[in-house]
């Protein structure tokens, strides 16, 4: 009984050891985008961290309310993250920017991947394993050869198309 009970001080000891790793980690990635670690840019990168879809401003907001940061922080501190290169931005057509984390070695301000959005529910997805090849052709914009492109893809997710 009383290894069962030193096992269950050792859980929760292992677990704050490794989130303490993980908050040493997003500071000192903060550090390296050239940033001041604050308590809201911690608190962003954490929770975007966590997501495996784009976020919107809102849904952040929402995420993080409880812990007294205000809309302007979070917003502020999104763009802040996001010209320091940790994030990057999308639009899927909505009006409404999206945030992820970026990859390593990704460069510029849009997403490295396609995005989905289905048209009748709102829900958007990352398609992380889509390739999309552009092949210039004559009246293509240069931008398009120059590989400044987002893609985008739109229609009805398999719950919606059910």
């Amino acid at each position: 009984m009383q290894e069962s009970a030193r096992r269950g001080r050792l859980v929760p000891a292992m677990k704050r050891a490794q989130l303490r790793s993980s908050l040493a980690e997003t500071r000192a990635k903060i550090r390296a985008a050239g940033l001041r670690s604050t308590a809201p840019r911690v608190a962003v990168l954490q929770c975007l961290q966590k997501t495996s879809t784009p976020v919107s401003h809102a849904d952040l907001f929402t995420e993080l309310a409880d812990q007294g940061f205000d809309r302007a922080t979070i917003y502020r501190n999104l763009i802040d993250l996001t010209e320091a290169g940790l994030l990057s931005r999308t639009d899927v057509g909505d009006h409404v920017w999206r945030f992820e984390l970026r990859r390593e070695g990704q460069r510029g301000l849009q997403s490295e991947h396609p995005h989905f959005m289905c048209t009748d529910c709102g829900e958007v997805s990352c398609l992380r394993g889509v390739n999309v090849r552009i092949s210039s052709a004559p009246g293509v914009p240069r931008a398009l050869s120059a590989k400044n492109v987002e893609v985008q893809l739109k229609g009805l997710c398999d719950r919606c198309a059910a």
